[in-house]
């Protein structure tokens, strides 16, 4: 390993956490052992270099997102590895030096491996750094990534969760409100017959030709479910505490609109009048 290329930042007995002012000055010695931050944007191309030599953990930086989120795209691309990744808040560092990313660098966004060990938004990367270092992620199968959470409880006690696609929905959710990230396509309407939630907010996935993001809505309406969806161009698909901050409603069902759901309404305030709707 070219020692010029690599500064070390910490040490434990895990391994180390090094700065690089390059996501390509990672090597093999680094695998499976050190922490490697690195003033690089985190997309899928720096992300594949990283990902080759598989360290413990990395941490680049947002370089402002971009469209499509290419900028941090390779997040995901290492989370796919069961790798922790984060990026930092590319205001608060100077980009291609590493040594400053580790020191001033403030977390943006971080991928479920990178959360596991307790890794945050609006965290230090040093922080950050040492909490990869010291902890290991989990290794769950897909199917029990649901990220369920509990984010409201009406007024009559009523409970609104979020879960990442209806398909993890619970058999106690027939009194719950769910609040979900898949489309509502016809697809998506057995899994909404088979758990029958009290209400429902998915999202409309771009809508589609013939509103077919949508369709789910009415077609479900002649088994008194009541919902909704949100743009998808607002809300991450596939991450449902998206859908309920950041989600718009564009659709309702009948139902829903006779509850008091109106298009252009904040997904949050949708959710709680579902919540509070009389069937009676």
């Amino acid at each position: 390993m070219n020692e010029a290329l690599q500064r070390e930042m910490a040490r434990t007995d895990r391994g180390r956490v090094m700065a690089a002012d390059s996501a390509y000055h990672v090597f093999p010695e680094n695998r499976g052992r050190d922490v490697i931050v690195n003033a690089s944007y985190c997309g899928v191309l720096p992300a594949r270099f990283l990902g080759a030599q598989a360290p413990r953990g990395a941490i680049g930086v947002d370089c402002g997102v971009g469209p499509a989120g290419a900028s941090i795209a390779g997040l995901w691309y290492l989370e796919a590895l069961n790798i922790p990744a984060a990026v930092a808040d590319v205001m608060t560092v100077q980009l291609g030096n590493g040594v400053d990313l580790y020191d001033r660098g403030v977390i943006s966004f971080v991928n479920r491996p990178a959360q596991d060990c307790g890794v945050q938004a609006g965290m230090k990367v040093s922080e950050a750094a040492m909490l990869m270092l010291i902890a290991d992620p989990a290794s769950p199968d897909a199917a029990e990534v649901t990220n369920r959470t509990l984010v409201d409880t009406s007024p009559s006690g009523r409970k609104i969760f979020c879960t990442d696609s209806i398909a993890f929905g619970l058999p106690e959710d027939v009194e719950n409100v769910l609040v979900t990230a898949g489309h509502t396509g016809r697809s998506a309407v057995p899994y909404l017959l088979k758990v029958r939630p009290f209400g429902f907010i998915c999202s409309d996935g771009g809508g589609g030709r013939d509103a077919s993001g949508r369709l789910g809505l009415e077609m479900v309406e002649n088994a008194g479910l009541a919902g909704a969806t949100v743009d998808a161009r607002l809300a991450r698909m596939g991450d449902a505490l998206s859908s309920y901050h950041d989600g718009i409603i564009t659709g309702a069902n009948s139902l829903a609109r006779a509850a008091g759901v109106d298009i252009g309404m904040s997904a949050r305030v949708a959710a709680r009048i579902l919540a509070e709707r009389n069937i009676l």
